[in-house]
């Protein structure tokens, strides 16, 4: 299994069909689980895709409409259920505060696992780690809604033949990237520079500022679709993302891996977003996602 990979558990919008669960998704990143918008049934889904609640750290919500928020109430009990051994922490828009708490203490339970609650009331960083940082941008839709975007710090990739013409090996090599240089020799001589990773999750919106700064250079994105492009007006009335619109974010990015999601239940066939994807001149891989696959991140460049 990849150490980064987004788990779907659920690509549908407002209502749930035969085919598509509401909507969740698992991002998986090294020894995190972030648990992005959980609506009903993401127990379930989970069970389905071999997530354990153990795997959850995180939980991010982008808004509080059912089909991205139902599912907090099973999903939190189940964490306690399980007892799991680490703090989980919450995210999610400060004025939805009291239907995050409504949906915690939806019924009785008994509560064995810290949960921070960490609400989100603007732009800017949620968590800053060492591995990645996590931070939100206010989007556009009836209620208020944030994405999210997780980007992991820039490193340096070693070179093995000249650590190997300098005689650095074993334990030296770590001690050469903690303090800078060895014996004479600098990091950046023996290395090369590596661009960190990054992902964003975009969803309930109509187009705005804060699509691209969330996209921009990414890695893996996660964005609504919920319209095709002729129905392009209906999606600006109910505040969502046209296909062709969400493809040519991801286009001037530069996104590196597209995932088109959240589908509305008027079209029982997801080939023409795809179709309407790439004729926007979007060339790199495009997935258009269903229930319960696995979508590792691309290689590091």
């Amino acid at each position: 299994m990849s150490a980064r990979e987004l788990v779907v558990l659920g690509t549908a919008s407002q209502v749930p069909t035969r085919q598509r669960n509401h909507n969740g998704y698992v991002l998986r990143w090294d020894g995190e689980g972030i648990l992005f918008d959980p609506g009903e049934g993401s127990q379930r889904q989970m069970l389905h895709a071999g997530v354990a609640a153990h795997d959850l750290t995180r939980i991010c919500v982008t808004h509080f409409h059912g089909d991205h928020s139902l599912g907090l109430a099973g999903v939190i009990q189940r964490i306690n259920l399980d007892q799991v051994p680490h703090p989980i922490t919450a995210h999610y828009p400060a004025s939805g505060q009291h239907f995050f708490d409504r949906l915690r203490h939806a019924t009785a339970y008994r509560e064995t696992v810290p949960l921070r609650e960490e609400p989100v009331s603007g732009d800017g960083v949620l968590a800053a780690t060492p591995a990645f940082t996590l931070s939100a941008a206010r989007l556009s839709h009836p209620v208020e809604s944030f994405g999210y975007r997780l980007t992991e710090p820039d490193g340096r990739r070693m070179l093995p033949d000249r650590l190997a013409a300098h005689g650095i090996t074993g334990p030296d090599i770590g001690r050469l990237q903690r303090e800078g240089t060895l014996r004479g020799v600098p990091l950046a001589e023996v290395s090369e520079h590596r661009p960190g990773q990054s992902f964003a999750f975009i969803m309930d919106t109509r187009l705005c500022p804060a699509i691209p700064t969330l996209a921009a250079g990414c890695d893996l994105l996660v964005i609504e679709s919920t319209f095709l492009d002729e129905d392009a007006r209906l999606a600006a009335d109910h505040g969502h993302l046209t296909a062709g619109q969400a493809a040519t974010v991801a286009r001037d990015a530069d996104v590196r891996h597209l995932v088109l999601t959240h589908f509305s239940q008027r079209y029982p066939d997801p080939t023409p977003f795809a179709h309407q994807a790439r004729a926007t001149g979007f060339t790199a891989p495009l997935t258009i996602a269903h229930d319960l696959m696995r979508i590792p991140l691309p290689a590091r460049r």
